[in-house]
């Protein structure tokens, strides 16, 4: 072999590696949904969200089961109303500054000013009545009342850079003018309904990260979404629909991550109201009495459905049958309240014993590309809902429509899925009696109210103590499980699908971070 072609075979060799290593930095990943904005605080969207964490970071984080943990800071409580928060020393943000607690400060505040904002962050930072900057890194917080929530509220909330954010304008954060957060990836282009750019922090407190660029890619399309991970067009996708697990386990080179989600899908029944909409005789007629507000109907409505089935069938596997208001790893979920067993005539007893033997007829609104086989689902309950006497058919429609008629009250049975980070949380927003001065019952689309299921929650959400409040949010969910003031369907299991030299921790929280897929 001559010398020429040694050097020939090495200068080949050489750019092999390179392209590998190339490649390797790079990281692509299809999302399912369109992230609207980079402002961290305009609207508490998890598609925003997601981009988002990978720019900007908050004081506490949750991990891949959704328990608090610090990020940018370690906290106390000295008293029942005071959380300390000590900051991470060395954190900078993107354009070199250092992390203070006057970013801090500035980012509690800021979601108060946001005006414009269809679901903003106000909420999370409300119950907060005090700031106090003890040094460069402490801020105290205050509250008026016990409020053991303040860490999952505050892991919403991320700190911006109070030097680029003051005045900065939603253009400003989707350009990447006032996008300077102290997180993993800078900002280098955000294409709306396209992809995100972005590039490595190189001066990240946490280390550094394996992708030198990484690529979010917006495809909300399924069957598109599938194809480009076959295709090679990305290397990691989110959200994989059910119509393709098959598929994608069978391939080479790629494999799948999955873990239960938070996401609990429940059934919304009208209590409120004596005529709900679409709840009607056998005739057609109105009925003389709601048969919601008794909770025979409601116990014989969630008898005659059979979630074993729903899941094997329907959703192909992606679920586990629910009975508590959130999923196994949440907070405050009860392993001793199981779902309720297929039972037909069982329901069939207590639907005569609450006065409608011959049953009823009513509708099932349902969005048709919000949640895994949601339509089918809805479907599915619908044929269940006949077997026992109740007429139901289906009503399904995009979210972009649901969503609005839905809160509007359009309908007398709904569906909804709903994720969250504690059962106390989430039955404050399902099932408590509604109350927009204190935050309560904002997704409660049924109505429902009952003084002792509030009392129950509003002391979970006062303790301060974890365990405590565990324990009272459990009473309050074994509480929510007896009385159903809506009907616990299933847990989703969330997929993401990659190439097989990828590793990901599949988290509760359906979140998808570049920077927690590790090289293998």
């Amino acid at each position: 072999m001559t010398g020429n072609s040694v050097l020939k075979q090495v200068i080949v060799a050489l750019a092999a590696w390179a392209a590998c290593t190339l490649h390797a930095a790079e990281l692509r990943i299809g999302l399912s949904a369109d992230v609207t904005t980079m402002d961290p605080h305009f609207i508490a969207a998890q598609p925003n969200l997601t981009a988002q964490h990978h720019v900007f970071e908050s004081l506490v984080h949750v991990d891949e089961r959704g328990r608090s943990i610090p990020l940018l800071a370690t906290w106390r409580t000295p008293d029942p109303l005071t959380w300390e928060f000590n900051l991470r020393k060395g954190v900078k943000f993107h354009d070199g500054t250092g992390l203070t607690a006057e970013d801090v400060v500035y980012s509690l505040e800021r979601p108060l000013a946001i005006t414009g904002s269809p679901g903003g962050f106000a909420t999370y930072v409300k119950p907060i009545v005090a700031k106090q900057i003890v040094d460069r890194y402490t801020v105290r917080l205050k509250t008026a009342a016990p409020y053991g929530a303040l860490l999952q509220d505050l892991a919403e909330v991320m700190i911006v850079s109070k030097k680029a954010a003051t005045g900065a304008t939603g253009a400003d954060f989707d350009g990447g003018k006032a996008a300077l957060g102290t997180g993993p990836y800078k900002l280098v282009k955000f294409s709306r309904g396209d992809r995100i750019e972005l590039a490595r922090n190189e001066e990240y407190w946490g280390g550094r990260l394996p992708w030198d660029k990484v690529t979010l890619r917006i495809l909300p399309s399924d069957p598109v979404r599938t194809a480009a991970l076959l295709a090679g067009d990305v290397d990691a996708i989110e959200h994989v629909p059910s119509a393709d697990l098959a598929k994608l386990r069978a391939r080479a080179g790629l494999k799948l991550a999955q873990a239960v989600s938070w996401r609990t899908i429940l059934l919304h029944l009208d209590q409120g109201r004596d005529q709900p909409p679409g709840v009607l005789s056998k005739a057609g007629k109105p009925l003389e009495r709601n048969p919601f507000k008794d909770a025979r109907v409601r116990r014989a409505l969630s008898k005659a459905i059979n979630r074993r089935l729903i899941v094997e069938r329907v959703m192909e596997g992606l679920g586990l049958p629910a009975g508590n208001v959130v999923s196994p790893s949440v907070f405050g979920h009860d392993p001793a309240v199981k779902a309720d067993a297929y039972d037909p005539e069982g329901a069939k007893k207590l639907l005569a014993e609450a006065g409608y033997p011959d049953g009823f007829q009513l509708t099932l609104a349902t969005p048709n590309n919000r949640y895994i086989n949601d339509e089918q689902v809805a479907q599915a309950v619908a044929q269940m809902f006949s077997r026992v006497g109740i007429a139901a058919k289906v009503e399904a429609m995009p979210l972009s429509v649901y969503f609005g008629k839905a809160r509007g009250g359009a309908f007398g049975v709904t569906l909804l899925g709903w994720g969250t980070l504690a059962a106390d949380f989430a039955l404050r927003s399902l099932a408590a009696t509604a109350d927009p001065g204190k935050g309560y019952g904002a997704w409660n689309w049924g109505g429902y109210a009952n003084a002792g299921l509030d009392a129950l929650v509003a002391r979970a959400l006062g303790t301060v103590d974890p365990a405590q409040r565990e324990a009272l949010a459990r009473n309050a969910s074994a509480l929510a499980a007896r009385e159903l003031p809506f009907i616990p369907l299933h847990y989703q299991v969330v997929t993401w699908a990659m190439k097989s030299n990828l590793s990901y921790a599949a988290r509760t929280d359906e979140f998808t971070f570049a920077h927690h897929f590790k090289p293998q």
